[in-house]
């Protein structure tokens, strides 16, 4: 730039108010220092950009034109850093994150209300996916943050905060209810049908892992894309569902469907919030992120 930016902001003022003293006014400084901002522009740019008047100043045609620039570019400015204090004021502004059916059913949906109630200006955006899709968004700089379940893999720049204990269960409607009563071995899954999810999910890789680490590998007889879509096959009687308890919860309560009862209980697993070192978190995202890990579970 060929002169310092307060002499285009002094040459706005005066400019816009027709007057040096005016603008000596609104900008809190002496009449000679406006004069002198003035003259020390003039010179730079080579031109003469106003004419002295009786009632004050006006704009040579030099000056219009250059008006019209400077105009523009000081008010983006200005309307920038006003923007920018709202988004730090969190007035305005968008948070972005990655989340499965099941992490924003059962643990990130009651935040994003309390969060939306306290915040209404702020936009939130959610990529809906499996937990690999969501670790590709994290990668990729898509989103603020995810929230998964584990297991998962991950690159070594990303931090995990594990923030809800969770457990799979076993569920199975009227046909096997014979088996609720019995304390089994998971071996009698190779003989029943089974109905899990998709293998690109942290639930199917947890339950075939845990079960391959006691030498028991399960062809199931149906792989669903929801654990929605697993209790309604179960309640079918179409096999035994492998889903987060939490999905089958009210049809148990109900006694649509009965837990089977293993003689090893399966670990628990977690809800986990991920962020990459490399993608720096909007204001919006840190405000909700700091809502949520205040109140780990």
């Amino acid at each position: 730039m060929s002169s310092n930016l307060e002499y285009y902001k002094v040459f706005y003022y005066v400019a816009q108010l027709k007057s040096i003293t005016l603008a000596a006014e609104k900008l809190c400084i002496s009449q000679p220092a406006v004069s002198q901002a003035v003259r020390q522009l003039e010179k730079a740019l080579d031109s003469q950009l106003f004419l002295r008047t009786s009632k004050g100043v006006r704009l040579t045609r030099e000056g219009e034109f250059f008006y019209g620039y400077v105009k523009s570019g000081l008010e983006n400015i200005w309307h920038g850093e006003s923007m920018l204090n709202r988004l730090k004021d969190l007035d305005t502004g968008e948070v972005r994150i990655g989340a499965s059916d099941m992490t924003l059913q059962f643990y990130l949906l009651p935040y994003l209300e309390k969060f939306h109630e306290l915040y209404p200006g702020i936009k939130v955006i959610v990529s809906n996916g499996p937990t690999p899709e969501t670790l590709r968004y994290l990668y990729d700089g898509n989103i603020d943050f995810g929230v998964v379940s584990t297991p998962f893999e991950a690159k070594s720049e990303v931090m995990r905060t594990d923030v809800k204990e969770i457990k799979n269960v076993f569920v199975a409607g009227d046909k096997f209810r014979y088996l609720k009563d019995q304390e089994l071995d998971y071996d009698i899954l190779k003989e029943l049908p089974c109905i899990f999810l998709e293998k690109n999910t942290s639930t199917r890789t947890f339950m075939d892992e845990y079960l391959a680490g006691h030498g028991i590998v399960v062809e199931p007889e149906f792989e669903l894309s929801t654990s929605d879509m697993i209790v309604q096959f179960a309640m079918r009687n179409l096999g035994i569902g492998c889903v987060m308890s939490g999905f089958a919860q009210m049809e148990l309560e109900k006694g649509n469907l009965v837990e089977l009862k293993f003689r090893e209980e399966m670990p628990k697993r977690h809800f986990t919030i991920v962020t990459d070192v490399k993608t720096p978190v909007s204001p919006a995202g840190k405000r909700l992120l700091q809502l949520m890990t205040d109140d780990i579970i």
